[in-house]
């Protein structure tokens, strides 16, 4: 628990994507004249500060007013927070969704930035951080408001950055590329999406169970059940401690329900969080059925990431669990060792994590209409996934319809990847695509 709450909080909810190249001090800028003019002079759009910045870059940090209903732009709006990474009005744009709020590095260059020496854009998720109304209807807050926020951005900006746009994202940021190209599939040239779980039934989670019975060795995926199975049957114990420590700390676990509940929880989500981020090696840490009650409430602690759980915690992914909860779906794990061990059924449900007074009710055909498109229209699409990553275990994949586009595992990798990390032939494949989109917009290819 050595981490700050957000890195935590990234960490568990799918929101870390691998990326190089942080910004450094320097005075040289781009010569585009006034960028920082052009930028104040879009309507809507608001500089609220400018970043120390590489050579040769100017960074914002931007707002831009969006109405909290598209179909109705006269009922309301919210200031929808963006950082700009800004080179050359003559070079292409990447547009990258956070899937959340912005978090500390949001000038921080990801892999197709850095690939195409392209300027920057990443946006806060609408409802996350302060990008929301003051009285949220959180009825709007759905993948196709989402999408027309992004349509929105990209048609004002396009009057300064007129090169060709490219989306990505990582994790739920890959999947919010996918959804904006789904809606507006002219606004950008081609996307590249890390790490992008596709949930099209909710109801059937068999994928993601199968899975787990096939990732790593035998031996490590009992070690793991194991493991699970000795934090159940010394449950008084490890409650108490995680109680204790959620007190001293001033956290409560009202939403949750209890600390019982929420330790149960995390226990059933721990083999999916133990294969999305640990390291290579990262089997030789499961404590084995001898271990000291410390040593098997600091590695639960360590890879459920016990603190997420708290009220003080989860108050920032509302928004990520409300979408979750009516539109994205998520896995709910079977677990037949646990028999026996378990006491809260519907525990994973995700009214688990939403406070009861905002309503949940899922809508299962929005998951299934952006699978249909993707296998039926998409294009200039590419799908980087980890090879061990439980997340993608139904992954977005392109169909008979779908053209110029491309999917890739990153071989015995988990849920923090990139196209770097490809086979060297398939990295050669995903860039050379990226840099024919970028260089030309999308042409169509046959199929």
């Amino acid at each position: 628990m050595k981490h700050t709450t957000r890195h935590l909080l990234a960490l568990i909810l799918m929101t870390v994507l691998t990326t190089t190249g942080l910004s450094v001090p320097a005075v040289a800028r781009p010569a585009d004249g006034d960028i920082r003019a052009r930028i104040e002079a879009v309507p809507g759009m608001r500089v609220l500060a400018e970043r120390p910045a590489a050579s040769g870059q100017i960074v914002l940090d931007l707002s831009y007013r969006q109405p909290t209903d598209h179909r109705h732009a006269d009922q309301g709006s919210f200031d929808q927070r963006l950082t700009l990474v800004h080179k050359s009005t003559r070079r292409p744009m990447v547009l990258y969704s956070s899937g959340y709020e912005l978090g500390p590095s949001p000038n921080r260059l990801t892999e197709p930035t850095e690939l195409l020496d392209a300027n920057q854009i990443t946006t806060e998720q609408r409802y996350f951080g302060t990008s929301r109304p003051d009285d949220p209807d959180w009825s709007k807050l759905t993948i196709w408001q989402a999408a027309s926020d992004h349509h929105r951005l990209i048609t004002a900006l396009k009057r300064i950055y007129r090169g060709a746009w490219i989306s990505a994202g990582g994790s739920k940021g890959g999947m919010t590329a996918v959804y904006h190209r789904r809606f507006y599939p002219e606004d950008v040239a081609g996307t590249v999406a890390y790490s992008a779980p596709n949930n099209t039934d909710d109801k059937d989670d068999s994928a993601y169970d199968a899975r787990l019975e096939q990732v790593g060795t035998t031996e490590c995926r009992e070690a793991i059940k194991s493991a699970q199975r000795e934090a159940l049957i010394r449950r008084a114990a490890m409650t108490d401690r995680y109680a204790r420590w959620a007190e001293g700390e001033n956290k409560t676990l009202q939403t949750i329900g209890s600390a019982d509940r929420a330790f149960e929880l995390a226990v059933l989500r721990l083999p999916m969080m133990f294969w999305m981020h640990q390291p290579a090696g990262g089997c030789a840490s499961v404590p084995a059925a001898t271990s000291t009650d410390d040593a098997l409430y600091t590695w639960v602690a360590r890879v459920t990431q016990l603190p997420v759980y708290t009220d003080q915690n989860l108050a920032a992914f509302t928004p990520y669990f409300y979408q979750l909860g009516t539109q994205l779906g998520y896995a709910q794990f079977a677990a037949p060792h646990l028999d026996g061990l378990l006491r809260h059924p519907g525990v994973q449900e995700m009214r688990s994590y939403v406070p009861r007074d905002i309503p949940l009710r899922y809508q299962p055909s929005a998951m299934a209409d952006i699978d249909r498109w993707v296998r039926g229209h998409g294009r200039s699409l590419i799908f980087v996934n980890g090879e061990n990553d439980i997340a993608v275990a139904e992954p977005f994949r392109p169909g008979n319809g779908t053209s110029d586009s491309y999917f890739f595992n990153v071989p015995e990798a988990n849920h923090h990847i990139s196209i770097a990390g490809l086979r060297p032939n398939e990295a050669d494949q995903a860039t050379a695509a990226l840099r024919r989109w970028a260089a030309s917009g999308y042409v169509q290819a046959t199929r």
